[in-house]
């Protein structure tokens, strides 16, 4: 098992390109499934997740063709011409949440899918129920059976349909989003998430023929169209790794140029940045943000995780190591996922104080946290000890760092060009 480490105490002074957003091309990907024409999309990351819906789409039939570069020269054209296989297998989809969104394009343009119910991060329970009632919605039945979601369209395909989520969905909307494009009539989300994520899957099936009002807005309206075409489209930026490198900076007392990224993708974690004492300012001819501590120590704040606009719940772990080292105490508060304080006690191993009660956190700041050997649970989990890990005097190793490679690309090399100490170390 891989391991990284890290021998922290080094303000981090450097450049660091911002890859294309992974939530955001998940569900572009799936796109690709919606028409028989190649969808173009470039500055796709080199991701394990990425990875792992090639593999499903493949197994569909697509046909996938990558240039080999990286960033934003990275070109990758997917075409679906025939779809030869309506069923996503579960030793495939066991893998990554994620997959699930095959099911929306599958259905609407095959009018049959056969899904495996997801895998993915243990951070809690996280149904597709919602995605469901939402195909139901559009007409479809759906039985549950062996594992797997079984959905079938009615003789003419998808119908237009209201849909109104109990609470906010980012997969359900994009499942029900791509749905509907095919679909005849008008469909009307209620309550859709707003996620810069959704924006793009949305501007890019308009790229591709689609017909979609409010987009940005949590009422989407989609009038069906019968076939959508190809389209070239790039990935968006990645704002949770726009957001954690941001706190690198803060935590390391460095200075970093964000290269490729924009503010009004993490408004909400730069204003909770800069209400602790961190500078960032944006440079839009250039498209980058300079993220720098030149104020003293950290301040405490509080943070809440809520749907966007909100502070994002993939930031939270960051934020925490964050303020293990500011002055003050803060709460930190989680609404959107439980079981999402498994970080909590590797900080706590390297000094961090803090205290869980519930769905909150106590966090009261220490002058300095210690190196420890940890081991990271999920995702952002395993980013938050990297970079808590930057921040103390002496060596840390952090251990099942493959969570990071869903998320992150090429997360000790870009780290290291600014001035970290950090290896990867490959173990058999």
């Amino acid at each position: 098992m891989d391991q990284i480490i890290i021998r922290g105490g080094r303000p981090l002074e450097g450049e660091i390109q911002i890859s294309g957003a992974k939530n955001a091309a998940l569900p572009l990907m799936a796109a690709s499934l919606l028409s028989a024409e190649p969808l173009i999309l470039t500055n796709l990351p080199d991701l394990a997740d990425i990875t792992s819906m090639r593999h499903v789409l493949e197994s569909l039939g697509t046909n996938i063709q990558c240039n080999g570069e990286q960033g934003p020269d990275s070109t990758c054209t997917m075409q679906s011409a025939t779809i030869t296989e309506t069923m996503a297998p579960y030793d495939l989809v066991r893998k990554m949440r994620a997959s699930v969104l095959v099911l929306g394009p599958l259905l609407a343009r095959e009018g049959h899918a056969r899904v495996s119910l997801p895998g993915g991060c243990a951070i809690g329970t996280r149904p597709v129920d919602l995605h469901l009632k939402a195909m139901a919605q559009l007409g479809a039945k759906i039985n549950l059976e062996d594992g797997y979601i079984e959905a079938t369209a009615p003789d003419g395909g998808l119908t237009g349909g209201q849909i109104v989520f109990p609470f906010v969905t980012v997969g359900g909307t994009e499942n029900a989003l791509m749905a509907a494009t095919l679909a005849s009539g008008e469909t009307t989300i209620s309550n859709a998430a707003r996620e810069p994520e959704i924006t793009d899957l949305a501007n890019c099936l308009v790229a591709m023929g689609a017909k979609i009002d409010g987009i940005g807005s949590d009422t989407l309206k989609i009038t069906g169209v019968s076939s959508l075409h190809g389209a070239r489209y790039a990935v968006v930026p990645d704002r949770i790794e726009t957001g954690s490198y941001a706190v690198a900076a803060a935590i390391t007392g460095g200075c970093l140029k964000l290269k490729g990224t924009r503010l009004d993708l993490i408004g909400s974690v730069s204003d909770i940045l800069r209400e602790c004492g961190v500078d960032i300012e944006e440079d839009t001819q250039q498209n980058c943000l300079t993220v720098s501590r030149t104020n003293g120590p950290i301040r405490g704040v509080d943070i809440i995780t809520e749907p966007y606009p909100g502070f994002p719940t993939d930031m939270q772990a960051q934020l925490m190591a964050l303020m293990a080292t500011a002055t003050g105490a803060s709460m930190i508060t989680e609404s959107i996922f439980e079981n999402r304080f498994m970080h909590v006690p590797e900080l706590c191993r390297m000094g961090a104080n803090i205290n869980v009660h519930g769905s909150s956190a106590i966090v009261r700041g220490v002058d300095r946290l210690s190196p420890a050997p940890v081991m990271a649970t999920d995702l952002r989990a395993s980013v938050s000890l990297v970079l808590a890990a930057l921040s103390t005097q002496g060596e840390s190793v952090i251990s099942r760092v493959y969570h990071l490679d869903r998320g992150y690309e090429h997360l000790p090399e870009k780290l290291a060009a600014c001035g970290a100490q950090i290896t990867r170390v490959r173990n058999s």
